[in-house]
């Protein structure tokens, strides 16, 4: 392993020589309400409803509707956002990082804060999703919930809605 630092090659990129193809898709599908509404929620769940704005203290609302018609508000917002690396939120905090009025209940046992890491990977984008609980109880209902198959489920809806975009 050598102690040189990394060189970034756009910094080195000569316009008379050579040529960039860039896509912003992933993150388009992150921040933008009309394409995250398209795979947000797992499937048959849609999500109906969704207000961004992409700044600290920014709002980050989602409605979500289950296959039997019934809909689930969420509110938080966002804590970080990074362009094109990192995105974090929460639901412990409304808007202007205010404490959320939401009291825990069947549709939300639990609040938690999320980050999404996105980084350049061979001839993709690696995707990292950590969503922090405040205690072991809440993971664990996170998790019987079905944290692991719904995040994957989006995912794969992700991958698909920025293939069709492409």
């Amino acid at each position: 392993m050598s102690d040189q630092p990394k060189i970034d090659p756009l910094q080195r990129i000569l316009p008379e020589l050579d040529l960039v193809f860039e896509r912003t898709v992933v993150w388009m599908a992150w921040t933008q309400p009309e394409h995250l509404k398209r795979w947000f929620t797992p499937a048959p769940w849609t999500t109906v409803d969704c207000e961004i704005d992409l700044r600290p203290g920014g709002i980050f609302r989602t409605t979500m509707r289950s296959p039997e018609g019934e809909e689930f508000p969420n509110l938080g917002c966002y804590l970080e956002v990074v362009p094109h690396r990192r995105l974090v939120w929460t639901d412990a905090l409304e808007p202007g990082f205010r404490p959320s009025r939401v009291e825990a209940g069947p549709h939300c046992p639990f609040q938690f804060t999320a980050t999404v890491l996105l980084e350049p990977a061979d001839r993709g984008t690696r995707y990292t999703a950590i969503v922090q609980h405040k205690d072991a109880a809440s993971r664990a209902r996170h998790e019987e919930m079905g944290f692991h198959e719904g995040w994957g489920t989006a995912l794969e809806q992700l991958v698909a809605h920025v293939r069709a975009i492409r």
